[in-house]
């Protein structure tokens, strides 16, 4: 069972990058490019970047005892950490 979207719309470039990083350095699997699947620590979840400044990330697995809110939150926290760099 997929959770609602998060759409992010003020993700430029540097943030984008930024994030993957993060994501990566936190032991995420993410693919290279501005969509795929992201995938680690019993999650995993669909992204797709316009390029531009819209990012759309669904989670489409993750552990049932885990909420999409709390997976949402984290996802949100890593563009959050981008923005302040």
């Amino acid at each position: 069972m997929s959770c609602k979207p998060i759409i992010f719309k003020n993700v430029p470039p540097d943030v984008f990058k930024c994030m993957k990083k993060k994501l990566q350095d936190a032991g995420i699997h993410v693919p290279p490019g501005n969509r795929g699947e992201l995938s680690g620590s019993g999650v995993e979840a669909d992204f797709e970047w316009d390029g531009k400044s819209s990012l759309t990330i669904t989670i489409t697995e993750k552990p049932f005892i885990v909420s999409c809110g709390a997976v949402a939150g984290k996802i949100k926290g890593f563009v959050k950490e981008c923005h302040g760099s």
